[in-house]
């Protein structure tokens, strides 16, 4: 099985970080001065690995192998969040070079925006599988500041070129490693996660209306008062959910907004931002149903109307069982006993890629849990193990 070089592997990865270095952490945005320079940097170390690099009108960077196949697609991303960590994936692109680097008939990709700076994100592995149409580019907004898609691509030099979409026919199968984001591995002591299945998030704005009026002069048998109603809804969600849920599934108020949110006003209006996120279609089913129940439940009980709007429903991705099987012998034969399969709570690029190949995704462990935070952090010991887990792994699942 080929050896991955570790050593220039964890390089990368510190070189990397010192682009848009923030404390321990990074901040690049994407389309920001800082990732264009790594998109740049990434550029720079395919060329010297033997691709073909490239970078398309969406911001992809990709990196063509030019011998024989069959091939395998492997990356992330390596745009970060505000202010947040250094491996969050770059560690999945940097992985993917160093496959490269070990002589495997990869193509390499880092997709832009996984991180959602702008509105509907993974523009990147959208794109690049021939689904993200231009009307959405057209409408998308930086979720920070406002600034139109359009915009920020001609900033950063973009606009005009073509997108890419790939040939699945070329591909085997798309990998990518990642950090864990969670404490199960730390917790139980395992050094690595062989990924089962990456969850889908649904999306749902509830709209409360009420009546705005005097904070003093109105009694409470008089209010109409939309902030506690959304208050009380989120409370009987957040009973009932555990009775109809799966065993991981998680949910998410993300925002409440008030209007007009002055001190002395009785809301006359609440926006709440709510998400739920499981690997099975049929849970996720079962928990809209129980929300549909608990809103009709609150309109008949409230004075004030409550409206659900549903704003995204993504559909759970199913690791590939030959690509798990590959993974689950390398991280034996590398540290015995310490891995487990588990699966994504966190949405992935290759979450989209799998809609046109098989997919799987390598986890190490995430100190502490911490991610999207600078002092998001995994040891080096456990980033060079699934680099050449990784590399193993591959190689296994492209010789059976």
């Amino acid at each position: 099985m080929p050896q991955a070089d570790t050593a220039r592997f964890l390089q990368d990865l510190h070189d990397l970080r010192k682009i848009g270095a923030f404390k321990t952490g990074v901040h690049r945005p994407t389309y920001s001065p800082q990732d264009m320079e790594s998109r740049q940097w990434l550029m720079d170390r395919m060329r010297e690995i033997g691709l073909e690099p490239s970078i398309d009108g969406i911001g992809n960077v990709f990196g063509r192998h030019t011998g024989p196949g069959p091939h395998v697609l492997a990356g992330s991303h390596i745009e970060s969040q505000n202010e947040a960590g250094w491996l969050d994936g770059a560690l999945g692109v940097v992985g993917a070079l160093a496959m490269a680097r070990a002589g495997l008939p990869v193509d390499v990709c880092a997709f832009a925006d996984e991180e959602g700076h702008f509105e509907g994100g993974f523009l990147g592995s959208k794109s690049i599988i021939g689904e993200l149409p231009e009307e959405e580019i057209d409408r998308s907004r930086n979720r920070t500041d406002g600034t139109p898609l359009r915009d920020a691509l001609t900033a950063a030099g973009l606009a005009g070129k073509p997108r890419m979409q790939i040939d699945p026919s070329r591909y085997k199968g798309f990998f990518e490693m990642h950090i864990e984001q969670g404490t199960q591995l730390e917790s139980a002591g395992l050094r690595l996660g062989v990924v089962t299945g990456i969850v889908a998030i649904w999306q749902y704005r509830l709209v409360v209306e009420g009546q705005q009026d005097h904070a003093g002069g109105t009694t409470m048998a008089e209010r109409k008062d939309a902030g506690l109603t959304a208050v009380r809804l989120l409370a009987a969600i957040d009973r009932e959910f555990p009775r109809i849920c799966g065993e991981r599934s998680v949910w998410t108020t993300g925002r409440i907004a008030l209007e007009p949110g002055a001190p002395s006003i009785i809301p006359g209006r609440a926006e709440v931002l709510f998400q739920f996120r499981d690997v099975s279609t049929d849970v996720l089913r079962r928990m809209e149903a129980a929300l549909q129940m608990l809103v009709r439940e609150s309109n008949r009980r409230e004075r004030c109307h409550t409206t659900l709007e549903i704003v995204s429903r993504a559909t759970p991705a199913l690791c590939d069982p030959a690509m798990m099987a590959a993974l689950d012998a390398a991280a034996e034969a590398h540290a015995p006993g310490k891995w487990q399969r588990m699966p994504s709570g966190a949405g992935h690029d290759a979450q989209y890629l799998a809609k046109q190949m098989p997919a799987v995704m390598l986890f190490v462990p995430s100190i502490g849990g911490i991610s999207h935070h600078w002092s998001e952090n995994t040891s080096d010991e456990d980033l060079a193990l699934g680099c050449q887990v990784l590399v193993d792994g591959a190689a296994r699942f492209l010789a059976g």
